[in-house]
């Protein structure tokens, strides 16, 4: 099999490659320039896709004696996912770039590309599994570490994309055998720290990122009685369930801290309350995808619901939950159904994501500040369904 590995210059990635190379596929390394002005060097656990990255990561390929490249993705990049993540913000929504950057990137216009040029599949270093069941179609599933598992990132990919992808470090037990794996291949990267941070924000801080981004305007920040208790800078700088920065003029009749409850852009509003009123039981969710899961499967209306966990953030713990198409909204539109895309070079493409039909996650366990724009991933066991972008949850003490 010709494999194209992603190398971002991390220990992960260069494992991943060298455990391709000893599968016997024809490996190529390839690191991808996401910046035109990249940063020179890392500092500790900041940032990514810099120089020194670039640089780890051709050493790596040296090392496995495969050949390496670089890509120019910078553009791509910075229409898809650069700028979406600015106006989601500037929409009073919270977005995941990581799992932008999976769906329209590395598994379409990298995975495009790779399969244009006569590869077979796209290696990374992700923390996650394809199985096949017994008629040979593929599932994603959970990686063996819990503590470092990248299914949730994963929860975009089409049945197409995951025929194409392959994970070989999902089956490790744990993060610090891949780093022992890779100080015996003599690997550079073996100790080197990961990323925490979204990329293209190096430093953390979102905040003041934004502010270059989008005009910010002072406005009220009201509490869930629509009293003003303070000010703030611009009010799509904040996201539900924020506690820190909030500017508040005065303490909480009864002193415990508030938590920003909703963001209104429209009105440029925050509104904020304790923390039990950031408790939701059901969430809805639009631009809805199957992972491999025929949409068919997915009942209408709650007497068809399937059984499912939830999970809402990448490290986030998952819940019980009912899953269920709404057909009580009729704005909406046919379901996005992204199981029966076409084979060839093109297969990678997602499918439009538009508004397509809701679905209904209704919780069994409430879950805290779930905010617009985040990403409800469904699975059945270890195995990815599908996952959907939250438009609206519902509180169980409204404001």
């Amino acid at each position: 099999m010709k494999v194209l590995a992603a190398m971002s210059g991390g220990v992960d990635s260069a494992v991943a490659a060298a455990r391709a190379v000893d599968a016997g596929h024809e490996v190529v390394g390839v690191h991808l320039a996401l910046s035109r002005m990249p940063g020179t060097l890392r500092t500790g656990s900041r940032g990514c896709c810099t120089i020194e990255d670039s640089m780890d990561a051709h050493r790596a390929a040296d090392v496995l004696g495969i050949p390496f490249y670089v890509w120019d993705f910078s553009e791509r990049f910075k229409e898809d996912i650069v700028d979406d993540f600015i106006a989601e913000y500037a929409a009073g929504r919270t977005p995941n770039p990581c799992m932008r950057c999976n769906e329209r990137i590395k598994f379409a216009a990298l995975l495009d590309k790779g399969l244009a040029l006569g590869f077979d599949a796209i290696a990374t270093g992700h923390y996650a599994e394809v199985k096949y069941d017994d008629a040979g179609n593929p599932e994603l599933h959970r990686g063996n570490d819990m503590n470092k598992d990248q299914s949730y990132v994963l929860g975009v990919l089409t049945t197409e994309q995951l025929k194409h992808s392959y994970f070989p470090i999902g089956v490790s037990a744990s993060k610090a055998d891949v780093r022992a794996e890779a100080a015996e291949r003599d690997l550079s990267v073996a100790n080197k720290p990961d990323s925490y941070d979204i990329c293209f924000i190096p430093d953390g801080d979102t905040k003041t990122w934004l502010a270059d981004k989008i005009p910010m305007r002072p406005g009220a920040v009201l509490d869930q009685t629509g009293e003003q208790v303070g000010t703030h800078d611009g009010a799509t700088a904040y996201t539900v369930g924020q506690r820190r920065g909030l500017q508040l003029g005065r303490p909480a009749a009864d002193g415990q801290p508030r938590y920003v409850l909703e963001v209104k852009p429209e009105d440029n509003t925050v509104v904020v309350g304790p923390k039990r009123m950031l408790a939701v039981d059901e969430l809805k969710g639009i631009r809805t995808t199957w992972c491999g899961l025929p949409p068919s499967d997915i009942g209408e209306g709650p007497d068809e619901a399937i059984d499912c966990l939830v999970q809402v953030r990448a490290h986030g713990d998952p819940v019980p939950a009912h899953a269920w198409v709404d057909t009580t909204d009729p704005a909406d539109a046919p379901p996005v159904e992204r199981g029966d895309e076409p084979e060839g070079d093109a297969a990678a493409t997602p499918a439009p994501r538009g508004p397509g039909r809701r679905i209904v996650v209704r919780l069994e366990e409430a879950l805290t500040g779930v905010a617009p724009g985040q990403t409800a991933v469904l699975y059945r066991g270890t195995r990815v369904l599908g996952q959907a972008t939250i438009d609206a949850a519902r509180a169980l003490e409204p404001a």
